[in-house]
């Protein structure tokens, strides 16, 4: 048996590192510690997508159980690391990041949210064409910003990453930029009016 400890940790962390341990086994259980009743029904809906029986306990206000059984043959091993990382990225997807938080009410909240999202990015089958950051959403691609690893990762893999030039002059950061390239917004018209699909968290 396999266990998880993802008590502490936000959305989408618990189902990310509990996905990665499933990846790795042919059989057995995987014992999920969380501490929230929200990160129960996420790892019990993808064990569902997987077709894997999960069963959950509620151990204290503030630890929960879930066990996801891995039946022999009900998947494959995952394929070995290849040498070259292949592009992953969905043609013609674009997101757009306009703030550094994501969702409205509570600004602390919403720093934690867009983190956890831009995270859960890297983590995707198939990663966006281009990362367009504008207004708050350039404090995201500067030194310092809690986002800028995961934003590397996705423009190792070929994700473009252009951060608008006049929100950075703006927000006096312009020297700052860590990552990807200063762009206008011409280009940033240009690049969400040729889009198949925009997502705006």
């Amino acid at each position: 048996m396999e266990r998880v400890d993802a008590r502490g940790k936000t959305c989408p962390l618990p189902v990310i590192e509990t996905k990665k341990v499933l990846e790795s086994m042919t059989e057995g259980t995987v014992e999920v510690l969380v501490d929230n009743a929200i990160a129960v029904q996420n790892l019990c809906k993808m064990a569902e997508q997987k077709k894997m029986k999960a069963v959950s306990e509620k151990q204290s206000e503030d630890c929960y159980v879930v066990t996801i059984t891995v039946e022999a043959g009900s998947q494959t091993q995952p394929d070995a690391a290849p040498v070259c990382m292949p592009d992953g990225r969905s043609a013609g997807t674009v997101v757009a990041l306009t703030a550094e938080t994501m969702g409205t009410g509570d600004d602390v909240l919403g720093k934690i949210l867009m983190k956890g999202f831009v995270y859960a990015l890297t983590e995707q089958d198939q990663l966006p064409e281009t990362i367009v950051l504008y207004n708050g959403g350039a404090k995201l691609s500067v030194e310092g910003a809690e986002t800028l690893a995961d934003l590397k990762l996705m423009e190792a893999q070929g994700v473009e990453i252009l951060t608008c030039g006049t929100c950075l002059n703006h927000y006096g950061l312009s020297e700052k930029l860590a990552v990807g390239s200063v762009t206008n917004m011409y280009r940033i018209a240009e690049v969400l009016s040729k889009a198949g699909k925009v997502i705006r968290p």
